[in-house]
């Protein structure tokens, strides 16, 4: 077996899934790459709680974008993997918070000169952008991303979407996706799993990777389960 690629799948409908490696948290891209700064997590305590955060996504190119930035506890964390990148947080001029659960957007504080996104609502300060994201339009940054509505797990869920990586179309998902191997436990943490299914279908007809929003980025891998099913 390759270092590079688990050579398992997780299996959901068509399609075929395939986890990579935490050896391949960057994303090479023209003109946006992507680096993995944290793989988020969710792991079950015996007293019934659990232990969650969620990871943390960095693109670079025309425009420094974060997606998600950790809960509160990673502050350290996060501007040590920004440093590590030549980065301050000043660097960053839009902060996507994919939905407003505390570990996913507990250091928004750290970017106050930064455009905001968390779900539908879209700040440049104080100072709230028209959009029409909670009426299921994407948002373009330009022509090589876009924010995307994806809603369920809450009301206003978003992704993001990145074209032109050398691993084709990446979708950053926050909680759409749990994991590549989330299929028996998502429906769990759902507001809304009628419509969450609708949007999980779509970024596996549209996406290449997803980087979900508490584990490994994985493939999806449409012609070869086709081809199967054919």
């Amino acid at each position: 077996m390759e270092a590079t690629e688990k050579n398992y799948a997780c299996n959901s409908s068509e399609f075929k899934r395939s986890e990579l490696s935490d050896t391949e948290l960057e994303i090479v891209g023209q003109p946006y790459s992507i680096s993995v700064l944290k793989v988020g997590y969710c792991l079950s305590e015996q007293d019934g709680s659990f232990r969650a955060d969620g990871t943390i996504s960095l693109l670079t190119g025309p425009r420094t974008i974060l997606v998600d930035t950790g809960g509160p506890w990673d502050r350290d964390f996060l501007v040590k993997r920004l440093k590590d990148k030549r980065l301050d947080p000043g660097d960053v001029s839009l902060v996507v918070g994919t939905h407003g659960h505390s570990d996913h957007v507990g250091n928004l504080g750290l970017f106050p000169g930064a455009t905001i996104v968390v779900g539908c609502d879209i700040s440049e300060g104080d100072r709230y952008l028209p959009n029409q994201l909670a009426e299921g339009q994407p948002y373009p940054i330009d022509e090589h991303v876009s924010i995307v509505p994806t809603p369920g797990h809450t009301g206003r869920d978003v992704s993001l979407l990145v074209k032109g990586t050398t691993m084709g179309t990446v979708l950053v998902a926050g909680d759409l996706f749990e994991s590549c191997t989330d299929d028996d436990s998502w429906r769990e943490l759902s507001e809304n799993p009628a419509v969450q299914e609708v949007n999980r279908q779509k970024a596996l007809r549209t996406s290449d990777v997803i980087i979900p929003g508490h584990g490994l980025p994985f493939r999806v891998h449409r012609e070869e389960a086709h081809g199967r099913s054919g």
